[in-house]
């Protein structure tokens, strides 16, 4: 946790074919407009990291977190979990009551990974801000699952939104 009057948003992202980065970066995209409407764009540090990059010292200088990832076979995706079993127990009991959000992109229904990544962040003590997001991208067929992913002008709305809620948590 940051002891400086800036505060860090560590907004970690896994992504297969577009949907959860292009949800992630409209997250940071919020939390920077929410930054500089505020005046306080000085005060704001945000780090975007891949699921893979990210580590324990991004996790412990953190003062809130964005989470980001598909759902892939009703789980959560297999590079965001490991991030989560990588980092676990090197700050377990060192987040408590930290603010997080989660957003899921998802072919049909994103709950399984929803709660898959609610119970680990109840392990770390951490805060959810408010219900996961989860972005429904229709998917269905083997074709249209591996395919490139464009979200909605809606949905991008909704991930931007969510990523200024927890900027302003913090200013």
């Amino acid at each position: 946790m940051n002891t400086s009057d800036k505060k860090t948003l560590l907004i970690v992202w896994h992504s297969r074919t577009g949907a959860a980065r292009q949800m992630a970066e409209a997250g940071l995209e919020g939390a920077k407009s929410v930054a500089a409407e505020l005046e306080a764009s000085h005060k704001l540090d945000i780090i975007f990291k891949t699921a893979n990059d990210a580590s324990q010292a991004d996790l412990l200088g953190a003062d809130a977190f964005l989470f980001c990832a598909p759902e892939n076979l009703a789980s959560l995706s297999g590079a965001m979990k490991e991030f989560f079993d990588r980092n676990y127990y090197g700050v377990l009991d060192q987040l408590n009551g930290l603010p997080y959000a989660i957003m899921i992109s998802a072919g049909s229904d994103g709950s399984g990974a929803a709660r898959q990544m609610e119970r680990i962040c109840t392990g770390w003590r951490l805060r959810l801000i408010a219900p996961a997001l989860i972005i429904n991208t229709d998917a269905q067929t083997p074709q249209a699952i591996n395919a490139e992913k464009t979200i909605t002008s809606d949905d991008r709305a909704a991930c931007t939104t969510l990523g200024g809620t927890l900027a302003a948590l913090l200013l």
